[in-house]
């Protein structure tokens, strides 16, 4: 039996593994490719030249791929949305494709890494890069050009600006406004958001040791409680903790901060 409800629109260009489920009234446009396994519900959108990865599902009137909500893009121009495995993008989700501001414009993306949760009416703007493990809940919101990095959680309303970034393992409390970057491993809330500490609970679900959560803690105080200034702490972080992946991970992203870090 045809997993195809015989209500979908499907582009003939489209690429569809054989055992992809679509379900009544969805539209798959033109150069999409979508993966085994997956299912696309009902009222759905796969926008043009969209490519899902393996055991994705969309839910009902979800919106993946679509055409950028930015004035400059061509509307002629297809851009790119590269989506890998086994997300969820629950009921009227809206995730943009990248922009195009000339037909020479062809390096930016929207992507999606693997085992991501989108909870109903999130949005991901278009040319962010979101990466695996990441869950935004309801109504959350990425402007253009957001980096969310691998098992950050979004709590429901909460709002990114354009270009900030929110760092691995973040938790974001809902309702917070996000206009500058969130540190890696760091319960961040409020409006404007500011930073409460490590977020303890989310490290030692992955697998962080006491050990490390000591050093990501003692990073923090010296980023946040001491006194010193943002390039001061970071001198006392370099000579007083010692060598580990988390203390990389903190400074490289400091210093790599084109917006600067949430205090």
């Amino acid at each position: 039996m045809s997993k195809i409800h015989p209500t979908a629109i499907i582009d003939p260009s489209a690429e569809l593994a054989d055992d992809v489920e679509v379900m009544p009234y969805a539209i798959i446009e033109e150069q999409v490719r979508i993966g085994a396994g997956s299912v696309i519900g009902p009222h759905c959108v796969i926008g043009k030249g969209t490519v899902m990865g393996a055991q994705n599902r969309t839910y009902s009137g979800a919106q993946v791929g679509v055409a950028p909500q930015d004035l400059k893009h061509l509307t002629d121009e297809i851009g790119k949305t590269v989506i890998g495995d086994n997300n969820i993008f629950r009921e009227s989700v809206t995730v943009s494709s990248s922009t195009v501001y000339s037909p020479e414009d062809t390096e930016k993306v929207t992507r999606i890494g693997d085992n991501c949760l989108f909870m109903a009416c999130s949005h991901v703007a278009h040319d962010c890069l979101v990466g695996s493990r990441v869950i935004m809940a309801n109504s959350a919101g990425l402007a253009g050009h957001v980096e969310v990095q691998d098992g950050a959680i979004m709590g429901g309303l909460s709002g990114v600006h354009q270009f900030c970034r929110i760092g691995a393992m973040a938790f974001i409390g809902g309702m917070s406004r996000i206009n500058m970057d969130a540190l890696p491993y760091m319960i961040m809330e409020g409006h404007p958001a500011r930073c409460y500490g490590p977020n303890v609970v989310g490290l030692t679900r992955n697998g962080f040791s006491k050990d490390a959560v000591g050093r990501i803690r003692r990073i923090y105080k010296l980023l946040y409680r001491s006194g010193l200034n943002t390039s001061q702490a970071l001198k006392e972080i370099e000579k007083t903790v010692e060598p580990c992946d988390e203390k990389d991970v903190l400074i490289n992203f400091v210093k790599s901060s084109n917006r600067g870090i949430l205090r």
